[in-house]
This record gives structure tokens, sequence and C-alpha cells, in this order.
């Protein structure tokens, strides 16, 4: 049996934490490590135990959970950490920073508790989950904000994609995962997984969720 997937709760609610980490302990394959109730214990705590998930809540004392992000999987950080960003609030300019910043899901705290065990599950695996109630007006308000002016340095990359990888972007940014994208285009598993390495080679994406960002700011979300 392998290892449960670790997870450290960020979040300056008490009961919060504690309704998190009833959800998650429950399932065989999770494990709630530790608990922080700020942004600064909670960077401090994933720097020194190393969790596969941090869960960081966006509004949270002395570093909220943007900052929380950033520091711990922003582009700059040699050695990532996975995380998944939880509030009540779903705000565009909060989701959009916050996959800026490197997070790999983005939750709403109404979403419901299978949805928050497939974002955790996903994000460990590398993966990534954004609530759906979202992702139509992130999509839309990416779209929006494209630039009509010359050839950018994200069209140019856009154009060293071949057809097939411009479809499996296509498919990443619809939010499927790697098994997902295998069945739709009849491939294996492992050859999606490497279309997407190759893929985000071309792009300069770090990640699966920055892959989405790129498809849906040059309109390959279809």
């Amino acid at each position: 049996m392998s290892a449960p997937i670790r997870v450290l709760l960020a979040d300056d609610q008490e009961a919060i934490r504690e309704a998190l980490g009833v959800i998650l302990n429950a399932e065989a394959d999770i494990q709630v490590i530790a608990e922080a109730g700020d942004g600064e214990s909670a960077v401090e705590q994933a720097r020194r135990l190393r969790p596969d998930v941090v869960l960081a809540d966006i509004r949270m004392p002395l570093l909220d959970g943007l900052g929380v992000t950033r520091q711990l999987a922003g582009p700059d950080v040699p050695d990532p950490i996975a995380v998944v960003v939880v509030t009540t609030f779903d705000l565009d300019e909060y989701v959009y920073t916050a996959l800026e910043n490197g997070a790999c899901g983005f939750l709403l705290k109404r979403s419901i508790p299978t949805l928050l065990v497939e974002a955790v599950r996903a994000a460990a695996g590398g993966d990534a989950l954004i609530s759906p109630q979202i992702t139509l007006r992130l999509m839309a308000h990416l779209r929006q904000s494209r630039s009509a002016a010359g050839p950018s340095l994200q069209e140019i990359a856009m154009a060293r994609l071949t057809p097939r990888e411009r479809e499996i972007v296509t498919h990443v940014a619809r939010g499927a995962t790697n098994s997902e994208i295998a069945q739709q285009l009849f491939i294996s598993p492992g050859t999606a997984k490497n279309y997407l390495a190759t893929i985000q080679e071309k792009i300069g994406a770090r990640n699966r969720v920055a892959v989405a960002v790129w498809a849906w700011k040059n309109g390959l979300a279809g």
C-alpha cells in the first residue's frame, strides 16, 4: 500500500480547519499532518515538513493565501510544493493571482466534500482542479484581456506547438486529466504525460495549471 498524501491545512478559523480535517482524514489515502492559523506559520511548517499538498485560505493574518502560494509554489521557487487555494470568495482577481503564483487548484469553501478530496488527489498527482463555477468566468475574463497588439512571446510559443500538442493544451485547459486525455485521443496516459512535458518546455510553463492559464490567454481553451 502506498504512503498517504500528506496535507497541511492553513486557515485562520479553527472550526474550518477542523471541518476540512474531518473530511480529508476520512479518506484512507489522505492524512492531515499539520495545521496553521496564519500564512507565515503555514510557510514555515510547509518548508520544514514538506507536505505533498498545502490547502491555503485566501484571507489569513500575517501573510495571505496568495503570498503563501507565491512563497511555496511561485515561479522562482526551486523546489515547489503543491498548493490548493480554498476560499469563501470567488473574485476573479483572487483566482487569477493564485494561478499566476503557482497554485494547482482553486476551490470555494462551499464546494462539496468530494471536490475537495479530488482536488487534493489531483494536486498530489501533478494535476489541477478548479471549482466548476469559477472556470467559465475565469476563461471569459482571460479571453477578454487578450491583447490585440503584435505577436507576443506567448503567440510565438504557440506557433511552436504541433497540431496534436495544441489539442492536448485544449483538453488541459478544460480540466482533463492525463487519463481522460488518453481516452479521448486514443493514446496511453504515459504518452499524454510526455506530450504535456514537451508543451510545458515549449511555452515556458512550470505546471499543468500554468498550461491551462496560457491556453485561456491565447484562445486555445475551445
